[in-house]
């Protein structure tokens, strides 16, 4: 065993050292989500748009980009949520002859915290099937009426994909339900980051859990706009 892999090692055995892995894996997933949710809500600006933007990233260094991006946001996402459990569990086994105590000090955000995240993740890989593979589907025969007419090259019609895959209903439900639990994991796991990094002083603790929650909010309000005005028909092709 190395140098790296001991460190490593010793680093995941830690609380400490699981809690920092959580606190960096979580900071990368609050610049995604933002990035991602700037980008899904050129959805309401029209197909030009939203398909200029979805070429851009599957051409992102000749095509490679973007999965590597997926390759990284999957390690980080399942990362995050192994050492979330492995601390979760840890936790509960350490307090169990305190178990009444903890459960009224804990709040219900941390209590689901371990939940949540499956949930997040078992999402994140049914997202990835439902829009990135087109499992089920025959989302990737969608060409560009608009684009193929103006230049005489098709492209894929990542808008209209969108729009039909969320005039679903059950898919929009499991949309809403995972959305809500985005948005109660950010509200109590953003703050935590400031916490775990050491960048949370206590006169700051008020501002940071207010702006926690409003990050959380914002999140929530922005993904879910997306498919109820399409399931509504605000916005359709």
């Amino acid at each position: 065993m190395n140098a790296i892999t001991s460190s490593l090692t010793a680093i995941w055995s830690s609380s400490i050292g699981k809690k920092i892995i959580v606190a960096l894996t979580g900071s990368f997933l609050v610049f995604f989500l933002v990035g991602h949710l700037v980008g899904n809500l050129l959805v309401f600006v029209g197909r030009e748009a939203f398909n200029d933007y979805a070429q851009f990233l599957h051409h992102m260094i000749h095509g490679a980009g973007i999965w590597l991006f997926r390759c990284v946001m999957l390690g980080t996402l399942a990362l995050h949520v192994a050492a979330t459990v492995s601390l979760t569990l840890r936790n509960r086994a350490a307090r169990q002859p305190y178990e009444h105590q903890a459960v009224i000090q804990a709040s219900i955000y941390s209590r689901t915290m371990i939940w949540s995240g499956l949930t997040l993740l078992a999402f994140f890989i049914y997202h990835m099937l439902h829009f990135t593979l087109r499992v089920g589907n025959s989302y990737d025969t969608y060409v560009d009426p608009e684009h193929l007419a103006k230049t005489g090259v098709a492209r894929h019609d990542a808008w209209k994909m969108v729009i039909d895959g969320f005039s679903n209903g059950p898919v929009t439900l499991f949309y809403l339900i995972a959305m809500t639990l985005l948005c109660s994991h950010l509200s109590h796991g953003f703050a935590s980051i400031f916490q775990t990094l050491g960048l949370r002083p206590k006169r700051s603790e008020s501002a940071i859990r207010h702006l926690s929650l409003a990050y959380g909010f914002v999140i929530w309000a922005g993904f879910i706009a997306i498919p109820l005005a399409i399931l509504f028909g605000i916005v359709k092709a």
